[in-house]
């Protein structure tokens, strides 16, 4: 693989309706982005029969059959030993260094279970996290973890953290993003313990972070911090929760236009400050999760997204191959021993 080259695996096979919205998306990217190259594995002929409509994307793309794929019911455990799915091989490519990233729209268990088996946690990381862009009234922030630690210590949420501003400088390009910890309130006392310690470490002069303190949710929209960094239970939950406004929001404005002459007579006037609104909401436009702390990019778009959510997906994992977030990762942990830095947290808190 030349330096230039930038190569991303696909999962064709995940997803609602796969591999018809995965070869689309694939496309879309490659048109807004030629340099993309592509290694899909899947049902052959499936993909070749979609392909063919996009004439443009043949030369970009390596078709690797494989004959069984991931289930969205299928269970981390089991999925973990079948070395002959879609979604293992496509993972399996970054870590032999024949792809940068992989990018699959399939089941999120299985997704994490085979990414962390295959591309290991990077040195001196504990536990690796979800993360996502996320829209606020100044732009955009970043939010981790979202689901792949239910519980987290002090230690696991100061690497969320480290990891979330890395993340915010690579696919933001903020150059001192403010940190925050997600809690019940902004004071110091409030909230649970690990959050107290965690505040402790990222204070550390080793962890060279913007830390603003601690942030509610209700703040979070106000754009008041650019990295929110929360346990997996919490930021899930307060990501579905944003997800549901956000649609309750435009069910709302639809249905007040629909029941008044007047108000549709105003949309004429309106016209350009709803398609704003609309695009500004839009979930596809923020597709494409990752899961950060591993020795390799592994990027899950949502399982019903459609071709342009899917190629934002794509998208977003270019962008970090060409930021070299992994390995910028890595530079930023060699001079920090969190474990060192987390015994005096412990010691100062309790």
């Amino acid at each position: 693989m030349s330096q230039e080259s930038l190569i991303i695996s696909i999962d064709a096979m995940g997803g609602d309706n796969s591999p018809k919205v995965v070869i689309e998306g694939l496309a879309l990217a490659h048109q807004r982005n030629p340099k993309i190259h592509f290694l899909v594995y899947g049902d052959k002929a499936r993909v070749e029969a979609e392909m063919s409509k996009f004439p443009a994307l043949k030369d970009a793309c390596e078709i690797f059959h494989t004959e069984e794929f991931v289930h969205n019911e299928d269970k981390p455990s089991h999925v973990i030993r079948n070395r002959a799915t879609s979604m293992f091989q496509a993972i399996d490519a970054v870590r032999q260094g024949k792809a940068q990233a992989v990018v699959s729209a399939g089941n999120t268990g299985a997704l994490m279970a085979i990414s962390k088996m295959v591309l290991k946690t990077i040195h001196k990381i504990h536990r690796p996290a979800i993360i996502t862009i996320m829209p606020h009234e100044k732009g955009r922030y970043v939010m981790l973890d979202l689901g792949a630690n239910t519980e987290c210590d002090g230690v696991n949420l100061a690497e969320f953290a480290l990891m979330g501003s890395i993340y915010a400088k690579c696919g933001l390009k903020i150059d001192n993003p403010r940190v925050a910890l997600m809690n019940i309130g902004a004071e110091e006392m409030k909230g649970k313990e690990e959050i107290h310690v965690a505040s402790h470490i990222i204070k550390s002069t080793h962890l060279n972070l913007n830390f603003i303190g601690n942030i509610e949710p209700h703040e979070i929209p106000k754009g008041k911090a650019d990295v929110i960094v929360a346990d997996g239970f919490s930021g899930n939950i307060a990501l579905k929760s944003v997800e549901g406004t956000c649609h309750l929001i435009m069910h709302i404005i639809k249905n007040n236009i629909k029941s008044s002459w007047m108000a549709k007579l105003g949309l004429l006037f309106m016209l350009g400050a709803i398609k704003k609104i609309k695009k500004t909401l839009d979930p596809r436009l923020y597709n494409g999760a990752m899961l950060v702390g591993l020795n390799g990019l592994s990027v899950k778009s949502h399982g019903g997204a459609d071709a342009l959510g899917f190629s934002v997906a794509v998208e977003n994992a270019a962008q970090l191959v060409e930021k070299d977030f992994v390995g910028t990762l890595r530079r930023e942990l060699e001079n920090i021993d969190i474990d060192e830095i987390s015994q005096e947290a412990y010691y100062e808190v309790y």
